[in-house]
């Protein structure tokens, strides 16, 4: 299995756990079906960096990450803004759920880069 398809399961694996526990948090519906929507986003942001990351290389390792950062930050900002507008998606519930998506993701990522 490939460096990407193992830091994408790793992803979904990651996601899942932390959904789990931001259920315990969010008890209204609609909370809950902000994160999955958090979730969904937060895996093609993860796609979209890793194949930036990988593109651009080992020499180029610190303006990648970066590059990913940058990335991250505009889609939770987006998602934010847009998500609540036209989702009618909780704002809170949202924003932090990807927030946390995203971080959890981030931590895992350089192991699978060094793999």
């Amino acid at each position: 299995m490939s460096r990407g398809a193992r830091f994408a399961v790793a992803s979904v694996v990651l996601i899942a756990l932390t959904n789990a526990v931001l259920r315990l948090a969010y008890t209204s519906e609609a909370a809950r079906q902000a994160a999955l929507v958090a979730a969904a986003v937060a895996l093609v942001v993860q796609g979209i960096t890793w194949g930036i990351i990988r593109r651009m290389g080992p020499a180029q390792v610190m303006a990648a990450w970066g590059a990913g950062a940058l990335v991250r930050a505009v889609a939770l900002v987006a998602f934010a803004v847009l998500g609540p507008r036209v989702g009618g998606l909780p704002l809170e519930p949202a924003a932090v759920s990807l927030a946390v998506f995203l971080f959890v993701t981030t931590l895992v990522e350089p192991l699978f880069l060094k793999s």
